[in-house]
């Protein structure tokens, strides 16, 4: 897969023939996003053409909100992997800005989708919105169309048990630690992945090593105690007992994702690992005597194993 964040990095023989794209924030790849996915790759080669995902970084929903932006489901390197691994041709993520907020509906048919992707075909949600004030629609889109000679495709939202498939509602199940609901709309545990760092070697002190990852994002979709299980670096499924807060007993102010492999005593310092989330156990909370945080961590590694063993 070919990633570009700018308009003069588009390799011009790959969409000199045209594409077919899709256009979203692709936050967490749902189940939802799945289907665009695969509506978006039949047209592709049913047409001999590449395949093309636009999306921005940071979201627009980041822009409009930086003081408090919404929990990110996946890093950009989490995103830019999944894309990869479903098979895209192409992943063009410009900067969302000042000037990409103003972009007129005309400017952005033109510019971005013609003279930048040369598309085909469009593929696009029930729910599509786009250029300045959200004032871009699919009727827009399907006008313009017949007169730069691409068709545009909507696909319906996927509905499951009810609810409707998007990552605001993975946000909520996460946020209110209902991780079945939010595997139900993913189609998967909900996963977390990044490169193992040098902590404060805490958890070893306290007879509980642990892989300390950076969040590698402003809020996140979960905190609290977990039972995970965790794979990469040579491994597909590790038991281990995760936390994702900022360690209160100890001053700590800056959320981080610590995990305990059970039964595991190997070094993976620089290791990238992905840490599947399945059953939230409890809160974080602060202790005021270090005995007590140790005897809840017992607690904690023991409810995991049996959740994770039944």
């Amino acid at each position: 897969m070919h990633l570009s964040r700018r308009p003069n990095n588009i390799p011009f023989e790959l969409v000199s023939n045209g594409s077919v794209a899709t256009i979203g924030a692709y936050d967490g790849i749902h189940l939802g996003h799945q289907k665009l996915l695969d509506n978006m790759l039949a047209l592709a080669h049913a047409n001999g053409l590449p395949s093309v995902v636009m999306s921005f970084e940071p979201t627009p929903k980041e822009y409009f909100s930086s003081s408090s932006p919404p929990a990110r489901l996946m890093r950009f390197r989490e995103k830019v992997d999944a894309l990869a691994s479903y098979g895209i041709d192409l992943f063009y993520c410009p900067r969302f800005d000042e000037q990409m907020k103003n972009i007129e509906v005309d400017t952005f048919i033109r510019q971005l989708l013609i003279q930048s992707l040369n598309i085909r075909h469009l593929v696009i949600g029930d729910d599509f919105r786009f250029a300045k004030e959200r004032q871009g629609n699919v009727d827009q889109l399907r006008c313009a169309g017949k007169a730069l000679e691409y068709e545009v495709h909507q696909v319906a939202s996927v509905v499951e048990g009810g609810k409707r498939m998007s990552s605001t509602a993975i946000r909520q199940a996460l946020q209110a630690g209902n991780l079945d609901d939010a595997a139900l709309l993913l189609g998967r545990h909900y996963r977390m992945s990044g490169k193992v760092i040098e902590g404060a070697h805490l958890g070893k002190q306290l007879g509980f090593p642990t892989a300390n990852v950076n969040l590698g994002r402003k809020k996140s979709a979960v905190m609290g105690i977990f039972a995970v299980r965790v794979s990469g670096f040579g491994y597909q499924s590790l038991d281990a007992v995760a936390s994702v807060g900022t360690r209160p007993t100890f001053g700590g102010t800056k959320p981080v994702l610590e995990v305990h492999i059970f039964d595991f005593d190997e070094d993976i310092y620089g290791k990238y690992i992905h840490v599947d989330f399945v059953a939230r156990l409890r809160s974080e909370q602060e202790f005021d005597q270090i005995r007590d945080l140790v005897e809840q961590m017992h607690c904690d590694a023991a409810n995991a194993k049996a959740v994770l063993a039944a």
